[in-house]
């Protein structure tokens, strides 16, 4: 049971964190929609920013079954899981009508200096996303000129998923999503026929 009240609280915050924003959220807010009181919470987090950890660490933890692993379901190429994941976001702003958000560019946005061990899970969350598109590139082997940086183009890929996103929320369109990722899947493209055309000059 007082585990239960503690999930509650930290799925509740996370929800509200997501719609809202980290600053418009209130504790009231919190315990209304968690159906908690005071107590409840207090007794399980000292602040608010106490719990928006507890919701980054939820994050970092649930990278692979919350979102890599439906994104990734029945896809085996490496380079396919890449545009599957941000096939994932697009869907997700196409069921909200573009109002989806990252939840954790959003909270870098939002806080512009948050405190160090809420800039360093956010930054953790980074890191894991980063780290699984990174080894989607590595599984591309030969596919990929052997100089390209891996990690790099994972970062890229990053940003380019957190820009297109940003745009897609502030016009309310897929069509710069679309335009965004396409261009990346073009580059990606010229990068394998690169590829090949090195090979076949060796």
């Amino acid at each position: 049971m007082v585990e239960e009240t503690k999930q509650r609280l930290t799925e509740t915050a996370r929800r509200l964190f997501a719609e809202k924003g980290y600053e418009s959220t209130s504790v009231a807010d919190i315990l209304k929609d968690a159906g908690a009181n005071s107590g409840s919470l207090y007794h399980f987090f000292s602040t608010k920013q106490d719990l928006l950890l507890e919701v980054l660490r939820g994050y970092r933890d649930g990278i692979g079954p919350m979102l890599l692993a439906p994104a990734w379901k029945g896809v085996a190429d490496p380079i396919e899981r890449v545009f599957a994941l941000l096939a994932a976001y697009r869907r997700m702003l196409a069921a909200t009508d573009c109002t989806y958000g990252c939840p954790i560019g959003s909270l870098a946005l939002e806080l512009h200096e948050p405190d160090p061990p809420v800039r360093k899970l956010l930054s953790v969350n980074f890191d894991a996303w980063v780290e699984a598109v990174e080894g989607c590139y590595v599984d591309a082997g030969h596919r990929l000129p052997d100089d390209v940086d891996r990690h790099g183009l994972a970062v890229f890929t990053l940003t380019t998923m957190e820009g297109a996103v940003m745009l897609a929320r502030t016009k309310r369109t897929l069509a710069s999503f679309d335009q965004a990722v396409g261009s990346l899947r073009d580059y990606v493209m010229r990068l394998e026929k690169q590829a090949r055309q090195e090979r076949k000059s060796r």
